[in-house]
């Protein structure tokens, strides 16, 4: 049957243009020869020892500051500390992608193994120096700060009044499968594709 020259012409019946990668192999131990691979586990550390420290060192201050200053404009407040979580990240990101995809969180690494974007061993050791850098930061900030870390929990989060222990999860949850998302968008091969369906402009 012949193809409507129309319809050729439109594209409908043109090759991808974009390439899929193939999937990562399982277990490549080849990795584990390449300066490459220890970079990007340098890279992982570094990013998120300073995402920690940053971020942390933050809601202490806002804490600390809402103590002693009755004025509610007299610090970050809760959209400075907002700031600081989302210019961390995209700071972080941009300085780390091209070393080792600026993973810096351990779900996303695993959704990239379970994609099969990384290797188990690269993904393994990931986690492992993304734990490593946020303890790190974190113990920074009790160093520089041990008195406001101890009355302030280490800025952990607490729920707000009238929302569950669920609630909370079900947030977080929610959270991270958006994260994860826009990772998978932004390493998507069709985003550069021409008639792209993908939310990620190139």
């Amino acid at each position: 049957m012949a193809k409507d020259p129309e319809v050729a012409e439109a594209g409908s019946f043109s090759a991808k243009d974009y390439q899929d990668p193939p999937p990562a192999p399982l277990f490549d131990a080849e990795e584990l020869t390449k300066w490459s691979f220890y970079r990007a586990l340098i890279a992982e550390f570094i990013a998120t020892l300073l995402f920690l420290y940053i971020t942390v060192l933050t809601v202490i201050g806002y804490k600390s500051q809402i103590d002693g200053n009755s004025d509610p404009c007299g610090g970050v407040g809760i959209l400075g500390i907002a700031w600081a979580f989302g210019g961390m990240i995209f700071v972080l990101v941009y300085c780390t992608a091209g070393i080792s995809g600026g993973h810096i969180n351990p779900a996303v690494t695993f959704g990239l193994f379970l994609a099969r974007k990384v290797s188990l061993i690269r993904a393994v050791m990931y986690m492992v120096a993304q734990c490593l850098g946020a303890i790190c930061g974190v113990g920074l900030v009790k160093a520089f700060q041990k008195s406001l870390y101890t009355r302030y929990n280490g800025g952990a989060n607490v729920l707000a009044d009238g929302y569950s222990t669920g609630t909370g999860l079900g947030a977080e949850i929610i959270g991270t499968f958006v994260l994860v998302y826009t990772v998978f968008s932004a390493t998507d091969p069709k985003r550069s594709a021409r008639d792209s369906h993908v939310p990620v402009c190139a």
